[in-house]
């Protein structure tokens, strides 16, 4: 699938907005949200690869919790936030590289050795091409390494709706300003009324969850484009007959991303 550049959501804008709200706790928070997901308490030895890593912000928390760290994105601006937050906790450290790339591009891809994390969380349904970006991402791990990948949870009719919605974003800034001053009102409005039926601050409960911003995040979603979705049984049914051992995930029925982690399986021909 072909997606012209003008159509390309600014992933890079948005998260260099995000860095302003980071603090030690949101760092904190990613940091735990990372190791539980990848059932380890620290990375210390291991060599991690972050596809498409946009703020930085869980590449910045690979390198605290002790990994060798690459970091990737094919935004330019995403890129730069990732290097200001290497430049803000780890300056002048060789153990964290950052650079411009496409996960697409394989002869850019050709260059690296294998990794035991391979990580991309939300970007690989981004790419225009999503099973070939699975099949290069999945390409780069050791095997008896880890996979770990967020993947839009596939809603059927409603996800083919979505689509509608980001592309509209994403054609003219009339359409952006429409989709933005329709959607951003309506996400609060419910995530309060939720807050008050279930007597539980979710704004709160979703920095705690992976150290992120909610109102960021949003964007992120009605902008996010190119936009492709799979369901959880489709993500097992291609990657397993592969070689990869699911370890965790973690489903979303609704809006948002399913996660999982793999093992890939020793001497896969």
């Amino acid at each position: 699938m072909s997606v012209k550049e003008k159509n390309r959501f600014e992933f890079g804008k948005n998260w260099a907005a995000f860095l302003s709200t980071l603090n030690d706790k949101r760092i904190q928070t990613a940091e735990e949200s990372l190791s539980q997901m990848l059932k380890l308490s620290a990375l210390n030895g291991k060599s991690f690869i972050d596809i498409g890593s946009g703020s930085g912000l869980f590449s910045l928390s690979a390198r605290k919790l002790g990994a060798k760290v690459f970091s990737f994105d094919y935004d330019r601006d995403s890129v730069r936030c990732t290097q200001e937050l290497k430049d803000r906790y780890f300056a002048q450290d060789s153990q964290w590289l950052v650079e411009q790339g496409s996960i697409l591009d394989t002869q850019y891809l050709s260059k690296f050795d294998k990794f035991d994390i391979v990580y991309s969380w939300g970007v690989l349904h981004h790419t225009g091409n999503m099973w070939q970006a699975i099949d290069n991402a999945a390409s780069l791990v050791k095997d008896d390494g880890l996979f770990f990948i967020a993947i839009y949870n596939d809603q059927a009719h409603k996800s083919k709706r979505w689509h509608k919605v980001k592309k509209t974003f994403n054609q003219s800034s009339i359409g952006k300003l429409m989709v933005l001053s329709m959607f951003i009102p309506y996400f609060f409005g419910m995530a309060l009324l939720n807050s008050i039926l279930k007597r539980r601050n979710l704004f709160k409960e979703y920095k705690q969850n992976r150290g992120m911003s909610v109102y960021h995040d949003w964007v992120d979603w009605l902008g996010g484009f190119p936009f492709e979705v799979a369901s959880v049984g489709a993500i097992l049914d291609y990657l397993q007959p592969k070689g990869y051992t699911l370890i965790k995930v973690k489903t979303n029925l609704g809006l948002g991303c399913n996660e999982f982690v793999f093992k890939k399986n020793h001497n896969i021909l």
